[in-house]
């Protein structure tokens, strides 16, 4: 395989993370169960459960195509006594490619009532990444063995966002990461060379009543990240008896997903979700699948919210 060959197949697994380039798009993690994993990109998300919640989800996105994004997110979240403030902790590990980040961000919310049963609250997110290539992992590629791993250093970084949330509504923004690192690694390789692209997020949702048994909820989030295009996911979701989640999402003019949760008890929920690429890429895989388990636990007040709808 010529150099050219090998060039393309380190930058295709990587095209939708790292904007060394005008192709390069996406860099934070995408989820198909964002509105339940809001934390993971808004601080002001924290406490919103009025109990403190722990949520772990695994992504693994284009199962069967070498170097597929594969994705570990574990949150927690939880209101001080004070109920006015929250906080909340973020661990990510992110892998493409022969490119990993791992990070851990603290998260800090103020809530103000602006009405009986609604809150809009300002977050704080602070924290760090670590980026490392491993670019011994590219069969492909010729390397000397004392650069096969490049340790990368810490880049911290912080971001801010605001979310509004009724008992059957909700709408915020948020931008989890100002600041814009480089990572050039000593070596000046070019093909593990990046920036930190500044991300903006906008979700919202809502929740209606169809009969007794049955409830709506449609929901969305846009994405807008400088050198990708404008990114956006429609949701609607059916919630049967209380207990059942079960729906679809379009990722315009990339993806079509399908996703289920079931709320075992009063604390304690799991989630499915199936999505299928519908660009020339969904030919050279077997699509994204996405795990998530969500435990609200009751140290700070005795009742839990049941169902939660976001």
């Amino acid at each position: 395989m010529n150099r050219a060959c090998t060039i393309i197949r380190l930058l295709l697994p990587l095209s939708l993370v790292w904007p060394g380039s005008a192709l390069f798009a996406q860099q934070d993690p995408l989820y198909t169960q964002y509105m339940f994993n809001t934390l993971a990109f808004n601080p002001a998300y924290a406490g919103s459960a009025d109990v403190m919640t722990v949520l772990a989800l695994s992504r693994h996105q284009w199962v069967g195509f070498d170097g597929a994004p594969s994705t570990q997110t574990l949150v927690a979240h939880t209101p001080l006594r004070s109920q006015n403030m929250a906080l909340g902790l973020t661990v990510l590990n992110d892998k493409v490619g022969p490119m990993r980040q791992s990070g851990v961000f603290a998260d800090y919310a103020y809530r103000i009532r602006t009405g009986e049963d609604h809150r809009l609250a300002f977050g704080l997110k602070g924290g760090f990444n670590i980026m490392q290539a491993d670019i011994a992992s590219l069969s492909t590629v010729e390397v000397d063995p004392a650069n096969a791993n490049i340790q990368g250093s810490l880049m911290p970084n912080f971001g801010f966002g605001m979310f509004w949330h009724a008992p059957r509504a909700y709408v915020g923004v948020s931008v989890p990461k100002l600041l814009e690192n480089s990572f050039n690694p000593e070596g000046g390789n070019v093909l593990v060379s990046a920036q930190e692209e500044r991300h903006f997020f906008l979700v919202g949702g809502y929740v209606l009543d169809l009969n007794s048994d049955l409830k709506f909820k449609p929901s969305t989030m846009v994405r807008v990240v400088n050198g990708a295009p404008l990114s956006v996911d429609l949701s609607a979701n059916f919630l049967m008896r209380d207990r059942i989640w079960f729906g679809a999402m379009y990722r315009v003019g990339n993806a079509l997903g399908f996703l289920g949760q079931y709320q075992i008890n009063d604390q304690f929920r799991v989630g499915y979700a199936f999505d299928l690429t519908t660009t020339r890429l969904g030919a050279y895989n077997a699509g994204t699948h996405e795990i998530m388990l969500n435990y609200d636990l009751r140290f700070i007040k005795g009742h839990t919210v049941s169902p939660r709808y976001f």
